[in-house]
């Protein structure tokens, strides 16, 4: 098995680029989907939440009010890291139990957005880091996800920089490019993780030769 940390700035396009890692073949465990469970009605996750922050950032059906708690959090760094010591230690677990399942020779790529801030890079085999100029990022919050420009630099300027993002990575996928460029682009990376996470194999077609 071969363990791939996936990141990349807000707006740089990362999940774009998982998917079509899955289109590949890899097995994806996609972090952000997972922190959304842990919270779910009914979840001991939930109930630390409501503990920690009180029951308004509860929503009327129950289901955590997210952009009720986001305005809590991103404006305090303290209850930020309070968030994050009850979330992320249920996503790890999760995140353990979906690997396990997984084949012995599966290429599983971990979908992990604050891998850098957390200093998770330790944990993969190798990361892939999806880089994308600030300018291009900005556009895309703005004009995809209609964020006002003041919230996308907010968001961005809590995530760890560009620069520190590039110093962990073993690939980096420029996502400054086309939709089609960057299919050529993961399917190349994709040949590179399944050699990596196959060398006997890729010796053995070698001595056929």
């Amino acid at each position: 098995m071969l363990k791939v940390g996936l990141t990349g700035g807000i707006g740089a396009g990362k999940s774009e680029v998982s998917r079509l890692l899955v289109e590949c073949g890899a097995v994806l465990i996609d972090a952000d989907r997972i922190a959304r469970e842990v919270v779910a009605p009914g979840t001991p996750g939930l109930a630390a939440v409501v503990e920690a922050f009180g029951a308004d950032v509860l929503a009327p059906d129950g289901g955590l009010d997210r952009p009720k708690l986001g305005s809590i959090v991103f404006a305090d760094p303290a209850k930020l890291a309070a968030l994050n010591a009850i979330v992320h230690p249920l996503v790890g677990a999760r995140s353990r139990e979906l690997e396990d399942t997984a084949a012995e020779d599966a290429v599983v790529v971990h979908d992990v957005p604050l891998l850098t801030e957390n200093g998770l890079a330790p944990l993969y085999d190798l990361v892939v880091v999806v880089d994308a100029a600030p300018e291009t990022q900005l556009d895309r919050l703005v004009r995809l996800r209609g964020m006002t420009a003041e919230d996308a630099r907010a968001r961005m300027a809590a995530q760890a920089t560009r620069e520190k993002r590039l110093e962990i990575a073993d690939i980096v996928i420029d996502n400054d490019v086309p939709l089609e460029d960057l299919r050529r682009r993961v399917r190349d990376v994709w040949a590179d993780l399944t050699r990596r996470a196959h060398p006997s194999r890729e010796g053995s077609e070698h001595a056929q030769e």
